[in-house]
């Protein structure tokens, strides 16, 4: 009982001390902001970034990603895929437990059998569930009675069968969406499991005072070890949701947040020189780090001429559409208006840090205003004359750079008019194809090539599917469906560049540039690791009390 009751005077303590220089009497507590906030540590709704970073500190699932982005073992510890690359066995770790709960019984805790994934997967499937992560096992199979394919033999072993191979199957398996619960626990607690979650992580859920504080503690029986250390490192993790990001970079410059995952408008230019470096009144107060963000900022073309939007629009013309591709300088853009965060998109709808990225054999739209002006007169539009004004939807956030592309056009005789809407106002319009110009960006849901290429495919169409250009190429669709089924590596890639140069010359897009993660942190934050997908994992991380 004293020891419960001083672990809650010490969270409670983490919690109120914002804006304060912490003392935690010696323990090593990791705090870091999330000015968006947290809507559910239910692993089945972990969609946005913010939830993926909570849960992903509190629940493990059968594989994961290593900062390559290679798969890597995680509670399976083994797996084999048949031949025909449609049925996968998986052999589970036996020294898993789930966090302690007084539903487990005198023990406390349990160990996860393969039922617990059986139980965790079809949760996901059930429309009862409305999990935005059903998608992922769109391709497993259902037996004789009706029931989804995913079976456990025996406590050890699970088995998932798809209708056809899908390469990149695995890794959609890292997705949080697929991380294990106990059915007992999601069950007694029904939707408010969001606010009482139990997982196997490195931490486990303490508090949770929503929009002001939320912590976890170090999970003393986690599974996994670094050398001969268990894991974590840490002792806490205290998440704080201050909604200004220049009040959250002056936390971390006075040393109450430990790290920051993302430069702000409000104080970039103060951080920032515009080539990207860390000017000079910083040095040696912190470290800064990047590298490629799996996300292609873009502007989308509604290219399917029987809406409205697009009747007489001279966006259905492929020359106007690659004039506008060639017509601005991306690097220019980079460079001023985002102090160099980012690489020009250049090379095709693929971003960095992807194998079936390729700067070689891919060739994109450079700056090139001769060629923009020739392909406006063999349109029929020389110098601009009689060419209708095109119309660019966007949000505030992106004004600035449609705004920089609009004054670059203008000087090749493309006329644009900006008509700027909040979020979630102008997805809803281009959604329902309401807008035939827009600005847009995609952040991969797993690490694989064809997540970006599914944009693309016909039968994936918005408002149903992703496909919000609404494309349409029967050629495109014959190499995407062959690339689903291929289960040779090097095949598949080669299919993914054919595809990619595919969308270069049609020009459905306008590729703006591809992001990059820059990362802030102290001098005595250790082990912090990042891949290009952006994820959050701390159960390595070590921080030197001062």
């Amino acid at each position: 009982m004293r020891n419960h009751l001083f672990l809650c005077l010490f969270s409670l303590m983490l919690m109120l001390s914002c804006g304060t220089k912490h003392n935690d009497g010696g323990k090593s507590v990791f705090r870091f902001n999330l000015a968006e906030g947290i809507t559910s540590l239910d692993p089945a709704f972990a969609r946005s970034q913010t939830n993926i970073w909570a849960c992903n500190q509190l629940y493990n699932g059968l594989v994961q990603f290593d900062k390559y982005l290679k798969v890597q073992p995680s509670i399976a510890k083994s797996w084999s895929i048949d031949d025909d690359a449609k049925r996968y066995t998986f052999t589970l770790r036996q020294d898993v437990f789930f966090h302690p709960h007084k539903l487990f019984g005198e023990e406390n805790s349990r160990a996860v059998v393969a039922d617990d994934f059986v139980y965790s997967l079809k949760r996901i499937l059930d429309p009862k569930t409305v999990s935005p992560g059903a998608w992922i096992f769109q391709n497993v199979a259902k037996n004789g009675s009706g029931d989804y394919a995913i079976t456990a033999p025996n406590d050890s072993t699970l088995v998932i069968e798809l209708t056809k191979p899908f390469g990149p199957f695995l890794g959609l398996l890292s997705s949080i969406y697929c991380c294990v619960v106990p059915p007992e626990i999601v069950n007694h607690y029904g939707k408010d499991f969001r606010v009482n979650p139990i997982g196997t992580g490195a931490f486990k859920y303490f508090l949770w005072v929503e929009q002001n504080a939320l912590i976890f503690h170090k999970y003393e029986n986690y599974f996994e070890f670094d050398g001969a250390q268990r894991l974590p490192y840490l002792d806490a993790v205290s998440i704080s949701f201050i909604n200004d990001k220049q009040a959250t970079f002056l936390e971390f410059i006075k040393g109450n947040l430990d790290f920051i995952n993302a430069v702000d408008a409000s104080f970039k230019d103060d951080l920032l020189t515009r080539d990207g470096r860390m000017r000079a009144k910083y040095h040696g107060k912190f470290k800064m780090e990047s590298e490629p963000f799996l996300n292609t900022e873009y502007l989308g073309i509604q290219i399917d001429s029987t809406h409205e939007v697009m009747q007489g629009n001279p966006l259905r013309i492929q020359k106007i559409r690659q004039a506008i591709n060639y017509g601005f300088d991306r690097k220019k853009m980079i460079t001023y208006l985002r102090n160099s965060i980012g690489t020009p998109a250049e090379f095709g709808f693929i971003p960095p840090g992807l194998p079936s990225f390729d700067s070689v054999e891919v060739k994109g739209y450079n700056y090139n205003p001769e060629k923009a002006k020739a392909l406006l007169a063999e349109a029929g539009f020389e110098n601009g004359n009689g060419l209708p004004q095109i119309v660019l939807s966007t949000t505030p956030q992106y004004l600035d750079l449609c705004e920089y592309i609009l004054g670059e056009l203008d000087d090749i005789g493309i006329d644009i008019k900006i008509e700027v809407n909040q979020g979630a106002a102008l997805r809803e319009m281009v959604s329902k194809q309401a807008v035939s110009f827009f600005r847009a960006s995609w952040i991969a849901d797993y690490p694989d090539g064809e997540n970006y290429l599914s944009l693309f495919y016909s039968k994936n169409k918005a408002p149903n599917g992703p496909n919000y250009t609404h494309y349409d190429n029967r050629e495109f669709d014959e190499l995407y469906e062959q690339s689903l089924g291929e289960a040779n590596d090097s095949l598949r890639l080669d299919l993914y560049k054919q595809m990619n140069r595919m969308i270069i010359e049609d020009a459905p897009v306008v590729l703006l540039y591809y992001d990059q993660i820059l990362r802030l942190y102290h001098h005595n934050i250790k082990g912090l690791e990042s891949n290009a997908m952006n994820w959050l994992t701390l159960k390595k991380v070590k921080k030197e009390i001062k």
